[in-house]
């Protein structure tokens, strides 16, 4: 990993919290700051159907960009600087994890950075990321909770 700087140890969790805006929006965004930092991101699903509409939404979402990125049908997933994926491991040596709908990670000491994003109106989501929260603060991880202000641009509040 890139930098790691010690976090391989204890991963950063940071929790994203969409109130005003759809995943496809924002998870856009979120990745394009991630690869200005010069790391790799894996992007986790655990449904096909919603891991092929963020694959689309990732080529679409501007006109005057794209981001690079591949799934298991397109292969070298160690070429790619955004991998999505169904599956619970790091094949493209990614520092960060999106963790998107139900998706789960068994060991997040292979990431520098866990961020889960989880939808207001989703309820199992919401329940989803707060026994994650609870987990990373008992395991003494960092954690960072993040709520869209109405401009559209992201408060931290814890």
């Amino acid at each position: 990993m890139s930098d790691g700087g010690g976090a391989e140890a204890r991963p950063e969790f940071w929790f994203y919290h969409l109130e005003r805006q759809p995943l496809q929006a924002v998870l856009p965004v979120l990745v394009e700051k991630t690869l200005a930092r010069g790391w790799r991101a894996s992007l986790r699903f655990s449904s096909a159907e919603r891991l092929d509409a963020i694959d689309t939404a990732l080529w679409t979402y501007r006109e005057e960009s794209f981001l690079p990125h591949g799934t298991a049908r397109d292969g070298h997933a160690d070429r790619q600087p955004v991998f999505l994926t169904l599956e619970d491991a790091n094949p493209n040596n990614a520092e960060v994890l999106f963790l998107l709908e139900g998706a789960c990670e068994s060991e997040p000491e292979r990431f520098v950075r866990v961020i889960r994003l989880f939808d207001d109106a989703d309820d199992e989501a919401k329940a989803i990321a707060r026994d994650e929260w609870r987990g990373a603060k008992a395991a003494g991880r960092p954690v960072s909770y993040w709520r869209q202000e109405e401009s559209g641009g992201w408060k931290k509040f814890a």
